[in-house]
Parts: structure tokens; C-alpha cells; sequence
């Protein structure tokens, strides 16, 4: 798999910073994220519901808690699948802390943690979860901007 490259978005004023920052809040972004899970899921495709909230008694790990969560919802789309490993694509449609991380490792979501995942899985060289596509509206100019990885992992 190929791990050469992630993207970043970076705001160089605070007005810009603000702008970008409401995209995010108002679920307007468009992210894909990869992942290499230590295990294959059993649907090829799906989607993931499960409220997330902070596990004061373990931080920084965030827990499910179906009575106190906040929303927190993925769809996933299994890419390749080879020698008990799958590449998924992971499409956040709210962005809580480790959401991806948990929604993959859960028993109600995946049931299989991202490889090298140390706070919900097992350690590896490092963890196999990078951003490969972002779209969003330029604060200044207003056009589309999309920025997509062209390779696999």
C-alpha cells in the first residue's frame, strides 16, 4: 500500500480560519479518509450510527454511550481486501473525535480496528488512517476545491 502522501487544509488568516471552520460545522466539506483495518468486515458497504462521548475515566479514548453521545455517523466502502487485511474508504458525515477509530474498532460498528490503532486496537509501526480526498468551497474566491490522493493506501 502505498502511505506517501495525506492531506492538510491550512488557513493563513483568522477570518479565512472561521470561514473554513463553519464548512466544517455545517457538514458542508466532502471527506474521504483510507484505512487499513486488521481484519476483513463481512459487508462490502454500510454505514455506521453510533454516538460517541469522552470516557472521562480513560482519556483520550471516546466511548459509545447510546443515552449521552453526540450524533456521530460514517459510511464505509471496502476497496481491496487481501491477506486478512482491508483497505476501506471512510466517509465521515460529522467529525467527532476518533470517530472513524471507534466506529471501525466497535462491536456494533466493524468489529475490526484500524492497523496500528494503540488506543482501540493493537500498536503497529504507526496507524494506517490517513485523509485521501477533501472538497470545499474556497472562503475568498468561492469555487469548488478538491483534493484527492490518486493511489491506493
Amino acid at each position: 500500500y502505498d502511505t506517501t502522501l495525506t492531506i492538510t487544509v491550512v488557513a493563513k488568516t483568522k477570518e479565512v480560519h472561521q470561514q473554513l471552520q463553519q464548512q466544517f460545522e455545517q457538514r458542508t466539506v466532502k471527506k474521504r479518509y483510507c484505512a487499513l483495518l486488521d481484519g476483513i468486515p463481512e459487508k462490502k458497504e454500510g454505514e455506521i450510527c453510533l454516538p460517541l462521548i469522552a470516557d472521562l475515566n480513560d482519556r483520550p479514548r471516546q466511548k459509545v454511550d447510546f443515552a449521552n453521545g453526540k450524533e456521530a455517523h460514517t459510511l464505509y466502502k471496502v476497496v481491496e481486501a487481501r491477506d486478512g487485511q482491508a483497505l476501506v474508504h471512510l466517509y465521515p458525515i460529522t467529525g467527532r473525535t476518533h470517530q472513524l477509530r471507534v466506529h471501525c474498532a466497535h462491536p456494533n460498528g466493524l468489529n475490526i480496528p484500524i492497523t496500528g490503532d494503540e488506543l482501540y486496537g493493537t500498536r503497529a509501526q504507526r496507524l494506517y488512517l490517513h485523509a485521501a480526498e477533501l472538497a470545499l468551497t474556497h472562503p475568498v474566491t468561492k469555487s469548488i476545491m478538491a483534493f484527492k490522493k490518486e493511489k491506493g493506501f
